[in-house]
């Protein structure tokens, strides 16, 4: 059940007004290009149109659930809005820690006339997570090491082909998205994939099916890890980020291609502390409002290949800002690319993780 936030009205609207107009507000992100994409697509155009708000970024996002612990214990709460993943939303909201808003109060309608709770429609994931973007991880692959006379890979089978498409394989050091793709790709359907997980034997199939090629494998930690081994040609495919394979690929023009078969959806998005002053609580809500709209979702979009949380936005999609390629093709949420697609599952990895961490560390360990 949502917890309905009711918006100030009435002579609290110069509240609003005033606050908008002579604030700072600091913005909690994780840094490098993604924050650069909020800042041109949101907090720019946001400035511009309120002459006297300031913006602070605090790249933070990483230990977000820590830090508001530790604020929240002190009572002294410096951060206005925080940019965290959806998993983390959800344990701050539990932990009330962040706030919880009715979407169609707090957040603008679509262009389109439809409500916003409508829009975000299942995106929605916690009743205090504000989705803004929806990335995704998947594989990339050598163009060029294909072998001679075999089609490209074009489902995410093949990184457990080692006959067809030889070569060594790169995947994340952890045991989510592994797991997933690793039943699926023994037969399990996909609808069933998190009930034969969450059995000791359906983690044992998981583990058995990526002993088959766990000798190919080189695990990666950080993001950067998977297109720069690419790029060097040390791997035949491998996991990772969307927005990094988009940067391997057009940025750098190297010889990647996408496979999009079962790329694990996730999200990102914003939440607003809870325990806001009156006056911060007014400001904050008043720039949500405006950077979650249709139009900044899609403008977010031009910066980088996340695919924004609206399906308002969708359609206002259009090209790169600075390299001038048509981005809706490199979105995860592309209907050509998401014909087949997971939705990472937050309440099952928030039950399970410690437990199958554990076994699968001990996999490695073998």
């Amino acid at each position: 059940m949502k917890l309905t936030h009711t918006l100030l009205a009435g002579s609290a609207l110069a509240l609003v007004a005033g606050a908008a107009s002579a604030q700072d507000l600091t913005l909690v992100s994780w840094g490098g290009a993604y924050q650069s994409s909020q800042q041109k697509a949101y907090v720019e155009p946001y400035v511009e149109a309120n002459p006297g708000v300031s913006v602070t970024w605090d790249e933070s996002s990483a230990e977000a659930v820590a830090k508001l612990r530790a604020m929240n214990e002190a009572g002294n709460i410096t951060w206005d809005l925080v940019d965290v993943v959806a998993a983390d939303a959800i344990r701050l909201c539990d932990e009330g820690l962040a706030m919880e808003y009715d979407p169609d109060e707090l957040l603008a309608p679509g262009d389109d006339g439809s409500s916003a709770e409508d829009d975000f429609g299942d995106l929605i994931v916690s009743d205090c997570f504000i989705p803004q973007i929806v990335y995704s991880t998947t594989f990339g692959y050598r163009t060029d090491l294909v072998p001679e006379g075999v089609e490209a890979p074009t489902d995410v089978c093949s990184v457990f082909d080692l006959e067809t498409y030889p070569g060594k394989r790169s995947l994340e050091k952890r045991p989510i998205n592994n797991m997933e793709w690793a039943l699926y790709c023994d037969g399990v359907a996909k609808d069933e994939i998190y009930d034969v997980l969450a059995t000791p034997e359906g983690q044992d199939q998981a583990l058995a099916k990526l002993d088959t090629i766990k000798d190919e494998v080189i695990w990666w930690s950080a993001g950067a890890d998977t297109p720069q081994l690419l790029a060097d040609g040390e791997i035949f495919m491998g996991s990772t980020y969307n927005g990094r394979l988009f940067s391997v690929i057009v940025e750098q023009d190297q010889p990647v291609g996408m496979l999009w078969d079962m790329q694990v959806f996730d999200l990102d998005g914003w939440i607003i502390p809870a325990g806001l002053d009156e006056e911060s609580q007014a400001a904050v809500e008043d720039f949500v409002k405006f950077a979650t709209d249709t139009t900044r979702l899609a403008d977010q979009s031009k910066y980088i290949s996340y695919g924004p949380a609206r399906l308002s936005s969708a359609p206002l999609v259009s090209t790169h800002a600075d390299l001038g390629v048509e981005m809706a093709p490199h979105m995860p949420t592309d209907p050509e690319n998401a014909k087949n697609t997971l939705l990472y599952n937050y309440e099952f990895w928030a039950d399970y993780r410690d437990d199958i961490d554990a076994k699968f560390q001990s996999w490695l360990a073998k």
